[in-house]
């Protein structure tokens, strides 16, 4: 799933902040909800594209142990990647608007 951010353009340093920001985000979003026992795979890879908009890419490859039962695995993974483009805009909306730190 990507979005497209307008915002100014971003420094490697922010960029790299971004991505690590939306990154967790994901990955918390998942660890609140299963035990990490119940996790066979977890990969979050988050890319981004372009200066003006930001285009972000957020893959969640997710893949749960047997005894982790019929739980909806592409629904969790949406959750994770939305959870992830928020933080994604909250950290621009701070860059664009600094005095909301």
């Amino acid at each position: 799933m990507a979005i497209e951010l307008g915002i100014p353009q971003l420094s490697s340093n922010q960029i790299e902040e971004l991505c690590s920001i939306v990154e967790e985000s994901a990955e918390k979003h998942i660890l609140s909800k299963l035990r990490l026992k119940q996790i066979e795979v977890l990969n979050i890879s988050v890319e981004t594209e372009g200066a003006l908009p930001v285009r972000i890419t957020v893959d969640v490859e997710l893949r749960l142990s047997p005894s982790s039962g019929n739980l909806d695995v592409r629904a969790l993974a949406n959750q994770a990647v939305r959870k992830a483009f928020t933080s994604a805009e909250d950290y621009l909306g701070r860059l664009r608007c600094p005095s909301k730190k």
